[in-house]
């Protein structure tokens, strides 16, 4: 008995998990902007990590037993997680991830964006300014136009 109320509790725990798992998950959705198929692909992975818990847990704390409290110990911490936790951890993850992203932005991406514009400056232009410049040049200068008759030229070969 005492052995039941210990596996009962991990898979309280387990359920606690796999709301947190689930919360990751929807923290990366509502931080980061992603295609349909990526958000199936997460899908899938949520469901591949949560199958391999529930395996590992079943094994390692009750000998691949399947039993009904297995099952109801998931349900009540996983219930108990989105209840209680939820809406706070996901709070606090996309405020932090937000300042990650600020941070990385200021850090990284402005000056990123700053050396490309001033390349584009210092190389872009000068090369563009030497392009129509030389365009501009070989319009002013007349070259002989050789024009052939093609006509002419195929009736002459043929007589």
């Amino acid at each position: 008995m005492q052995n039941q109320m210990y596996v009962f509790i991990a898979f309280i725990l387990d359920g606690f998990l796999i709301g947190i798992i689930f919360d990751c998950f929807r923290i990366l959705r509502k931080s980061f902007k992603t295609p349909d198929f990526v958000t199936y692909i997460e899908d899938v992975l949520f469901g591949i990590i949560t199958g391999l818990l529930m395996l590992y847990s079943i094994f390692k704390f009750n000998n691949g037993e399947l039993r009904f409290y297995l099952f109801l110990g998931i349900f009540i911490g996983l219930l108990l997680y989105l209840l209680i936790f939820s809406k706070v951890f996901i709070k606090i993850c996309v405020f932090i991830i937000s300042i990650i992203k600020k941070i990385i932005n200021f850090i990284v991406i402005i000056p990123i964006k700053f050396i490309c514009t001033l390349l584009k400056k210092i190389f872009f232009k000068p090369i563009v300014f030497i392009c129509i410049s030389f365009k501009m040049g070989l319009k002013k200068i007349k070259l002989p136009s050789f024009k052939i008759k093609h006509k002419k030229k195929v009736q002459q070969e043929t007589s």
